[in-house]
This record gives structure tokens, sequence and C-alpha cells, in this order.
């Protein structure tokens, strides 16, 4: 008769004998299939292998929790720099059209120096690399001047926050003469 003739096969690994209530000798069969015959035999080399386990288990779900917490932190710290955007264009704006001073000059330096002591960074310079991936694209010419696509103006400024793009800079591109 074959193993698979034999039907199902029931192994009692009941610690305590339901009929006695004395405990049961485990042997190598009863043991994880990792342990030696002298971890099987030894119940402190069993209980300190499922306490290294269990250790090992915890640190790993502590690391995780961390992990997805800073996660958590980035995001809403990129959510609420996102919503300060219009705020620093119109700092920005005044700034270009010399109508930045007195008060209004000091409380758009502070927000600036908050902003950038958060992580967010401006991009987005003439002459820069054009990388569709960091600018959007609303004007486009040839020049003989460049030998890559090049940020020819810029239009709106570019913010990066923890290595992501809040919001990709308006650019105006120039690309080389012969394509």
């Amino acid at each position: 008769m074959s193993e698979s003739d034999e039907g199902v096969k029931i192994t009692d690994k009941r610690k305590l004998d339901p009929e006695t209530g004395e405990p049961r000798v485990s042997g190598a069969a009863d043991a994880a299939p990792d342990a030696t015959p002298e971890q099987a035999a030894d119940p402190v080399a069993e209980l300190t292998a499922d306490l290294q386990r269990v250790q090992a288990e915890f640190s790993n779900y502590r690391k995780r929790v961390e992990r997805d917490r800073d996660a958590v932190r980035d995001a809403v710290v990129a959510k609420t720099l996102s919503e300060l955007l219009p705020v620093l264009d119109d700092i920005g704006r005044a700034r270009a059209h010399g109508e930045l001073e007195g008060g209004f000059k000091s409380v758009g330096e502070a927000l600036e120096a908050t902003v950038a002591r958060l992580g967010l960074t401006a991009f987005g310079q003439p002459g820069d690399e054009f990388d569709p991936m960091r600018h959007e694209a609303i004007a486009h010419e040839h020049s003989d001047d460049v030998q890559t696509s090049t940020c020819n103006a810029v239009f709106q400024p570019g913010y990066e926050f923890a290595g992501n793009v809040i919001r990709a800079a308006i650019v105006s591109v120039a690309d080389p003469a012969g394509q």
C-alpha cells in the first residue's frame, strides 16, 4: 500500500497527554525542522530560538513603522509647501518689480527662509538643460547659441521637496538650429 493510499494521517503534537494529563517527552520528530537533536530535547534552546525570532520580527516591524512615519511626514510637509507656492510666486514677482521693500520685504524673506529650512528648493534658471520631468515647455524656438535643448526663459520657477518635484518649472525651450 502506497503512502497516498493510507488516507489522512493525524499527528498529535499536544504537550500534555490527554489521557493521563502528564507532560509528554518531546523527541526529535516533534522538534522544529531546522533544530538539531540536542536542541529538540532542550526546551531552553527552543525558547531561545523562539525569542530570537520574535525579537527579529519586532525589529523589522519597528523599522517599517519608522519608515512609514517618515513617508507620511514628508507627504504632509510637501502638501503644506505646495499650498504656499502661490505666496512664494507673489513674493518673487514683487521682488522682480522692485515692490518688495519695508516690512513686506522682511516677511517675504522670512517665509522664503522658512520653506528653505523645511527642504523646499527652487529650480529652473535660464540656461539650464531642459528636462521634461522637471520642466514644462510652453514655447519652443531654434538657436545657434545652444548645443542641447536648453531653457531659454523661465516664466515660473519649479520647486522640489525631498527629491520629488512638487511643481514643474514653466519655461521656453531653445533647441540647436540643426534639429
